[in-house]
């Protein structure tokens, strides 16, 4: 019997295989059947939002390297002092005021402010890898129910050729009976209906399958026309009401917005650090004529903050306020979260209980009343229209009975991926 431990990890053992092999999505949809865990690597496989979270994470991580760093110094060269009018004009060596002068200017960035700028594309690549996180969370998720959409879909399908068949035969017997004058015309006529209105319905049903196909072939490509294997056993799920809020605490969409809160947060320390100034240094070389001095100068400067109180503490009081705003967003997305992973939770042990009452009611009884019905006419104690309504009742219930386990396996795809496969991302916590 499957599990979702099971299945997810089926499902990651396959992706290195398909990896190692070269496989790609048309290879895989020139095979016989396509699987569910198949369908999750090929989806895992061809997403291209996957590789662009992975590149801004490679991005921000290797932006905090360079933010560690002092940065760049400057190289200046000039000419000062130089005549304009008179008889040394534009003279680099008469004139004993003119220099010509080369130096360099180091800006000394505070350690603790470059350690803060640092940890702050530090916290941008958690943000990425989370949001990659959430990604692959919707992409699994998306690709499950593509998948059992499809599947419910040829179920249904299935389930009314089979009726349209059986319906058939009674067209035959209805023919029959009145060519031996022992039936109405009425009846043949009412059981060609019968098949009109089920093959009506298998249209629509065909179509409902090209477009799960469609939907399917948007996560997996040309894979999504192959045969569908077993559909993985949904008895149970991983969320438990008594621990629902512990087990939410890994959910991408939270942990997304952890790290956009750790974000917020670095950018707080950065404007705390930027309340102390940093200073810059420059050495410059001065050359003049021949029959003058070479001059060497040094010089030191820093920004005056003489107005922090507007400046400065302005700054740190709007990134502490965007902290903060981050922190209540978080709280009340969990919040959202835990309501609706508990909703899910209690509708879709009522569509398990539900699919064991049709099961072990609703589908025998329907199905009874259709022998019933036709061991009567066949006795001649009933009419056709008697089967044929008992048989339309038995086809409706159990459609209801397929659409009813199609909603709870969407609800068992949507639960089990709230957390994707593949381990949780680990980043940082504010």
């Amino acid at each position: 019997m499957f599990t979702l431990a099971s299945t997810r990890r089926r499902a990651a053992s396959l992706l290195p295989l398909v990896l190692a092999l070269g496989l790609t999505a048309t290879d895989i949809g020139a095979a016989e059947v396509l699987d569910f865990e198949q369908a999750l690597v090929l989806a895992q496989q061809r997403s291209r939002q996957l590789a662009a979270l992975d590149a801004a994470a490679s991005a921000a991580k290797d932006m905090a390297g360079a933010a560690g760093q002092l940065p760049d110094p400057t190289l200046k060269a000039g000419v000062n002092n130089l005549p304009i009018d008179g008889p040394d004009r534009f003279s680099l060596v008469r004139d004993f005021m003119t220099m010509r002068s080369i130096g360099v200017m180091q800006e000394f960035t505070r350690a603790d402010k470059r350690a803060a700028r640092s940890a702050r594309f530090e916290r941008e690549a958690d943000a990425a890898r989370a949001a990659r996180h959430l990604a692959l969370a919707n992409l699994q998720r998306d690709a499950a129910v593509s998948w059992l959409d499809r599947h419910f879909q040829e179920r249904m399908r299935e389930l009314l050729v089979a009726q349209r068949e059986e319906t058939k035969l009674q067209i035959e017997a209805a023919e029959a009976a009145y060519r031996s004058a022992r039936g109405p015309q009425a009846d043949v006529f009412a059981a060609r209906a019968t098949v009109a209105q089920i093959e009506d319905r298998i249209a629509q049903s065909e179509r409902q399958i090209a477009t799960a196909t469609t939907q399917l072939a948007r996560w997996v490509g040309p894979a999504a026309d192959a045969p569908l294997g077993p559909v993985p056993a949904m008895k149970s799920v991983t969320m438990s009401l008594s621990d629902l809020e512990t087990q939410l605490a890994h959910h991408p969409q939270i942990e997304a917005l952890l790290q956009q809160e750790a974000m917020a947060n670095a950018d707080a320390d950065m404007a705390r650090a930027n309340k102390r100034a940093d200073w810059s240094a420059e050495l410059m070389l001065s050359q003049r004529g021949p029959g003058y001095s070479t001059m060497v100068s040094f010089n030191l400067s820093v920004p005056l903050q003489w107005d922090q109180k507007n400046r400065q503490d302005r700054e740190l009081a709007a990134k502490l306020a965007l902290a903060e705003q981050a922190r209540a967003q978080r709280e009340e997305v969990t919040r959202e979260h835990t309501a609706e992973a508990r909703a899910m939770l209690q509708e879709w042990a009522s569509d398990v209980e539900r699919l064991r009452r049709y099961d072990s009611v609703l589908v025998p009884l329907a199905g009874e009343r259709t022998k019933a019905a036709l061991a009567a006419y066949r006795g001649g104690a009933g009419s056709l229209g008697a089967v044929l309504e008992a048989r339309r009742g038995e086809i409706d219930t159990r459609m209801d009975r397929l659409r009813l386990e199609m909603d709870a396996a969407r609800l068992w795809a949507q639960l089990n991926y709230l957390v994707p496969d593949g381990g949780a991302v680990v980043t940082h916590r504010p």
